[in-house]
């Protein structure tokens, strides 16, 4: 248990289950089941996904500024965890097939933030041979080893190193593919505005 106090609320279940509901209310679908392409609202699930990914950004940036002990930042972040990784009760075969992805790109997202916390990677590490390894481990069935490889890449990013364009271009769909959508996330709204670095941490329903 975290002895210090935590005020902030970086991430609730009620976010969470808004959006969920939005998802719902949506009715979205797969509209090419081999390529995985979305319809128009499947932007509602890219926000979805990033909103968490703003989250643990924040927490991140608190951490960096020592607002926040390394106790505080994991616990925060098992807290996100928790919320986020819940199995969500089947909807519809799309719908629920979108879930799992999105929770599965989240699990890399927070595999990397942990990593970066706890320092668990190399700071000059180079993130080719590392995705190298991550899908030889995916060939392996080494799942483990996938997420190891997977969190020190995100880590890296965090710690300011550039994701490759190219990286996930060739990249057959699979659990390295799927962990590194997270990564590509936290990548992403990395190089946008950065106001999350200032943020208090609490939130507005969605």
């Amino acid at each position: 248990m975290v002895e210090e106090q935590i005020h902030q609320e970086f991430y609730t279940k009620k976010r969470w289950n808004n959006w969920i509901n939005k998802v719902k209310e949506a009715d979205l679908k797969l509209t090419n089941e081999e390529s995985g392409e979305l319809d128009d609202t499947g932007l509602l699930l890219v926000n979805m996904q990033d909103d968490v990914i703003l989250a643990c950004l924040k927490v991140i940036a608190k951490f960096e500024r020592d607002a926040v002990s390394q106790r505080e930042a994991l616990h925060i972040l098992s807290q996100i965890k928790d919320i986020v990784l819940e199995e969500i009760e089947p909807i519809s075969e799309d719908i629920d097939m979108m879930f799992d992805s999105i929770q599965t790109s989240l699990m890399g997202a927070l595999a990397a933030c942990e990593c970066y916390i706890n320092g668990s990677y190399e700071k000059d590490a180079n993130i080719e041979e590392l995705f190298k390894a991550a899908v030889e481990s995916e060939e392996q069935d080494d799942i483990d080893s996938v997420f190891r490889y997977v969190a020190e890449i995100g880590a890296s990013v965090l710690a300011g190193a550039k994701l490759p364009e190219s990286l996930l271009e060739d990249v057959q769909y699979g659990p390295v593919a799927e962990l590194m959508d997270g990564i590509d996330s936290i990548s992403a709204a990395m190089v946008g505005a950065d106001s999350y670095k200032e943020d208090d941490g609490d939130y507005e329903p969605v």
